[in-house]
Order: C-alpha cells, then structure tokens, then sequence
C-alpha cells in the first residue's frame, strides 16, 4: 500500500471572514452572517463575480460556525494553526478536494463547486461509493476480471436562486495518481436543473474511478447543497421568511414591500396583527414536483426600537397612560 501523500491547505479563519470573535454566540454568528450575505449576494453585489466568491466564503463560514459539532471540530484544529498557515492534509484515506479513495488511490481534486480546498478536507460529506474494485485491495487472481470501478461523490454548492431557475456551473477535476501528481484534468460544464431540492445528487456517467481489466468507469456524482439564504429558509418547496415590523406598524396595519426570490412582493398587515402570525404567499416558494411552486410563509416579528429620544419617550409615556390595552389581562 502507498505510504499517506500530504499536502499543503491554506488555513480558513471563518470567525474572521464573518466578523465576530471566537467567543461570539450562535445568534451573534447569525446576525453577521445576514448582515454581510445581504450586501455581497450576487444579485444585489456592485461587482457580480466578486460577490459570488464573498458569497460562497461567507456560506461556507457559517456552515461550519452555526454547527455545533462542526464549530467544535473547527476550534480544536485551528488552536493548532496560525492564522493564513499552510499546513499538511494526509491524503490517504482522509477526504481532499471533495472526494477519496481508499488506500490512497487516485484522489480527485475538484474546483468550481463552491467550497475551498480547507472544507473539504475536513468538514465535507463526500466519499467514494466502491462500485466494483478497490485499488490496493484485489488479489492475483483477480488481475484477469473485469470490475468496474468507484462511484466517486462530491458536494456542490448551489444558490436558492440556481434552484429556482437552473444553472450550468463550470467544475473542475483534477485526478491524481498514487503519487500525488495530476494524472489529467477536466472541465465538466455541469447542468444544475430547475428545482433541484437539496440532497439531490447530479450524475456524470464514466466520469468515477477507471475500470480494471476493461471493466467500465465508475461514475462521478456531485450532491447538491443548498447555499443559506440571509432571508430564506426552505422547508420541502416552501420557503421560511420573518417580516420585522415595528409596534405601530403591526398595531395600525400597513403594506410592507418584501424581498422573494422573483425580486420582491407587497405584504398585506392587517391592522392588529399578532407577534408570531404566518402569512401565505402562494407559488412564491421552490419548485414542486409537477412544475407548481410551494409557498413563502412569512412571519411577524415585532422589532422593538433600543433606543429613544426624549420626545418619543415622551409620546410612548403617554400612550401607556391613555391605553387599556393590558398584555397580561
């Protein structure tokens, strides 16, 4: 068996990329992340290209950061780094560019799918599926039988909007020999379909692990993973969406003009609207099966203001003198 091959992953400071210290609570991460999603999404970005890659940074930050078992791991390894540090990932049997083999045969290295060389080494969920041999692994005997070879899995990033309304993405694959040396490169111009639902798994036939013996090509698949949203959240094909209203404004009713995916919508408050009250939006969710789209439920939350002036003071001390209104009657 090959001895482990390592190489060099650049460090990912993501308490840094978010802004927030790495004291910082899960709602405090959050926060920044929609604060900082909202300006550098690519479709409000001044600079498209540039926002995308923000974009992506920003995405794969918080997927770390807001789980706690992935915050965990990423704390226990970056005691050990310096900030921007090179250091070395043992490619046998560990996970690199998206996908693996075991017994360190031919890794594939991947680009153009959204995550950095440092996720995927150590946070993301791929693998190689053993479609037929595993090199390192079969006998003398079977050097004459034909086997086909690995079903080869890596994520994909992909935005709500991609979802929505399908995508070609350009994603790169390097393979690499026992040695760790580029053995050829490809360029896969990948169809991402309209309504692709999270989970959904993209196939590329032939384009796995090479057959033994004349037996076929496994087959490379790229698992979608649903880029977070600083608005959005999807359940099924209905996305999730909080209306933050102020006190008067739930209180007297108003037409409130929210963000969808489409571009943006007016929202009907009704006078007296309740904290917590959902209100449907039909067909303005994700693809359904069968072409219908699912809903966006939008929910009330009432924003109550940090400060005052004197005079709001003022005002606010007199209605609660005049109202009979009691929260607690």
């Amino acid at each position: 068996m090959p001895a482990a091959i390592t190489m060099p992953v650049q460090y990912k400071d993501y308490y840094e990329i978010l802004g927030v210290p790495r004291t910082a609570t899960a709602d405090e991460i959050k926060k920044a992340f929609r604060k900082l999603a909202r300006i550098h999404h690519p479709d409000v970005a001044k600079n498209k290209a540039a926002g995308e890659i923000k974009f992506k940074e920003l995405n794969e930050a918080y997927e770390v950061l807001s789980d706690p078992e992935k915050r965990q791991k990423y704390d226990q390894l970056g005691a050990n780094w310096e900030h921007g540090a090179e250091f070395n990932c043992p490619r046998q049997g560990a996970r690199r560019g998206g996908a693996h083999f075991q017994g360190g045969a031919s890794p594939f290295e991947f680009s153009g799918t959204g995550y950095s060389d440092f996720f995927e080494a150590f946070f993301a969920g791929a693998g190689v599926h053993p479609g037929g041999f595993r090199s390192g692994s079969f006998h003398a005997n079977d050097v004459a039988r034909a086997a086909r070879g690995h079903d080869a899995e890596a994520d994909i990033l992909v935005t709500l909007e991609e979802a929505l309304r399908g995508a070609t993405r350009q994603v790169t694959v390097r393979r690499l020999d026992a040695d760790g040396e580029t053995e050829r490169t490809d360029t896969y111009q990948v169809k991402i379909p309209a309504g692709v639902r999270e989970g959904k798994r993209i196939r590329l036939t032939g384009q796995g692990g090479p057959g033994r013996a004349g037996g076929p090509a496994g087959d490379l698949f790229l698992r979608v993973r649903l880029a977070k949203h600083p608005d959005f959240q999807v359940e099924g094909a209905d996305l999730h969406y909080d209306v933050e209203l102020a006190p008067w404004e739930a209180v007297l009713g108003k037409k409130v003009k929210i963000s969808t995916l489409d571009g943006s919508a007016n929202l009907n408050i009704k006078p007296g609207t309740q904290a917590g009250t959902v209100l449907r939006m039909r067909g303005l969710g994700m693809p359904e099966d069968g072409g219908k789209r699912g809903d966006l439920l939008a929910k009330v939350c009432i924003e109550i203001p940090a400060t005052v002036t004197a005079e709001e003071k003022k005002l606010w001390e007199q209605l609660a003198a005049k109202s009979s209104f009691d929260p607690r009657g």
